[in-house]
């Protein structure tokens, strides 16, 4: 089947903006709109000499419908459906259109030389080939060419700007014409996936119930309004510019000392891909407020600056794949400097305790945490893995596979003074696989959302997590949460994250973080034993709200879950 439309004439987080809103609780039908959606707006951006397309055409063999693109453009503009759309209409609810109307008129914040450098990166020209399957011109041609022309224009008009609406409009052919055939596979695909995260969501949601139902009432030693509170220790924040030479490698890292008399616990915490040291702000005063030490170093080749060096035209890649190495080195020689600031800096001598060490990251900054908690690059799966990957739903693939194009080498990333660690969010299934997970013996954190589009809960944390073989692990799930929820967006952002796509009450999910984070480092740096009892499914539903509802539990059992196609679905003929 074929649809054929006809028009007139954060890179990455652009891309999550357009593809973050199918939700899990969603029926197939909603799914296959939100995906057409999708494809409406992603294929249709190329430099066009042409007129632009004028129609829509959907066709499934020998069956064809053709929808005119003013009929789209009369609904976004008047929010009023003619004849010619009615007949779609039909099978979407009011609230879809309404999502469809916003999703055709939201502007997104991105220039034409930013889109045209993300676009001609390897991950920007991957996802063109895979939308250029579905969504093509006239006679069948690939809309390889043709999308990222729309793209690329749609973005370069002062007065519409780059819009869904705009970029079908700027489409360099009469005919969009959309494979429906190829379509409704990865809409099946889509569910498939779905169904097995609902279904996994469900069990934790179910065990985390049951445990808090059976459990004992909390120490009144510590109550939840003192645990949801910032500490008693005045702190005061340092900035050091590291410079590894053996690396040609500097950058800059923010520590937050407490005032203390005694040596006092030391915490990293490892940015995401496109963000920055501040991040994570927010979690460093909470913990130094009760007397951590916190370390934040910033990633240069993966940080906001990297990022807005792309979208500048300096350079020509999301990251680079050495980054899946430099990241855990940075924290390994941040280590080794505050070792020696200890022993010879007047600001550090008898502050640092680096006996007790624990690491906090978040997306790339969960891989970056896994790794130096002692899961090694599996280049065996990367290979198996990723020479196949033509398609797959699943983001966070495009960025795990960079690193198949490393140096094949028994990396030692692994750092033996860290005690403990939290992964928010990680991307990790087929760097690591359960063959590396498995070797983590560390006490560990995972937490996932429920809804993060990104580095999907099941593939990337849910499955993870059971591979893991630490006596002392924990998965946090964080429901409806998306892959930003508990980022605090930077200053320095090169593209600014839309409200829709953060989800819901991201200020909840951030409280969540340090609520929980300050229990598993007390219990596992500082061994106070009294914390353990938070780190529990009754604390993790006495501390839930709506519209985030959290669970935790501490084993999981997928087996109830029908897993057997599960590889098959990550790698299913699509990228997302």
């Amino acid at each position: 089947m074929r649809l054929v439309l006809t028009m007139h004439c954060s890179p990455t987080k652009f891309f999550m903006t357009l593809f973050s809103n199918t939700s899990h609780r969603q029926g197939k039908q909603s799914i296959w709109l939100r995906i057409a959606l999708g494809f409406f707006g992603l294929g249709l951006l190329a430099p066009c000499p042409v007129l632009g397309a004028e129609r829509i055409s959907l066709s499934y063999g020998v069956l064809e419908r053709s929808l005119p693109i003013d009929s789209v453009a009369k609904y976004a503009r008047t929010g009023k459906i003619d004849d010619d759309l009615a007949a779609y209409a039909q099978y979407a609810d009011p609230e879809q259109l309404k999502q469809l109307r916003q999703v055709l008129l939201t502007p997104i914040p991105l220039g034409a030389v930013e889109v045209s450098q993300f676009l001609y990166t390897p991950i920007g020209e991957r996802l063109l080939e895979n939308l250029g399957e579905v969504i093509q011109q006239e006679s069948g041609i690939s809309g390889f060419y043709a999308i990222r022309s729309a793209l690329i224009l749609s973005a370069a008009d002062s007065k519409q700007g780059l819009t869904l609406l705009n970029v079908l409009r700027k489409f360099p052919s009469r005919t969009i014409s959309i494979n429906l055939s190829r379509s409704l596979d990865i809409v099946e695909t889509v569910q498939g996936l779905v169904n097995q995260t609902q279904q996994a969501i469900a069990l934790i949601n179910q065990q985390s119930s049951a445990q808090a139902a059976n459990a004992s009432v909390f120490n009144e030693d510590l109550s939840l309004r003192d645990i949801l509170e910032s500490g008693n220790y005045k702190w005061r924040k340092l900035t050091i510019k590291l410079n590894d030479e053996s690396r040609d490698r500097t950058f800059p890292t923010d520590i937050y000392l407490p005032q203390a008399t005694t040596p006092r616990p030391i915490v990293v915490i490892s940015h995401g891909l496109g963000s920055d040291r501040t991040s994570f702000v927010y979690l460093a005063e909470y913990l130094a407020s009760y007397g951590f030490v916190v370390a934040v170093p910033e990633h240069p080749g993966s940080n906001a600056e990297q990022l807005q060096a792309l979208l500048s035209g300096t350079s020509d890649q999301v990251t680079e794949p050495r980054e899946f190495i430099d990241r855990p080195l940075d924290v390994k020689f941040l280590l080794d400097q505050l070792t020696r600031l200890s022993k010879i800096d007047p600001r550090f001598k008898g502050r640092l305790n680096l006996e007790e060490v624990g690491v906090v990251g978040q997306s790339f900054g969960g891989y970056t945490t896994l790794a130096l908690a002692g899961a090694p690059l599996n280049f065996d799966l990367l290979n198996q893995e990723c020479p196949a990957f033509e398609d797959s739903f699943n983001v966070s693939l495009l960025l795990q596979c960079l690193a198949v194009n490393l140096a094949q080498s028994n990396y030692n990333l692994f750092d033996p003074r860290i005690d403990a660690a939290i992964a928010i969010n990680p991307v990790d299934s087929i760097v690591f696989g359960q063959a590396s997970l498995s070797q983590i013996n560390i006490p560990i954190m995972i937490v996932a959302g429920g809804s993060d589009t990104v580095a999907p809960a099941l593939p990337e944390q849910i499955r993870p997590f059971s591979w893991l073989t630490s006596p002392n692990k924990y998965l946090v799930l964080i429901n409806n949460a998306t892959h930003f929820s508990t980022i605090a967006e930077s200053p320095n952002s090169a593209v600014p994250v839309p409200e829709s796509v953060i989800g819901p009450n991201p200020a909840l999910a951030r409280r969540y973080i340090q609520a929980l984070s300050l229990p598993f480092f007390r219990t596992y740096l500082e061994n106070q034993l009294k914390y353990r009892q938070y780190l529990s499914a009754d604390y993790a539903t006495a501390i839930s709200q709506e519209p985030l509802p959290l669970s935790l539990v501490q084993s999981l059992n997928l087996t109830s879950i029908e897993t057997r196609n599960f590889a098959s679905l990550q790698r299913n003929k699509f990228k997302f």
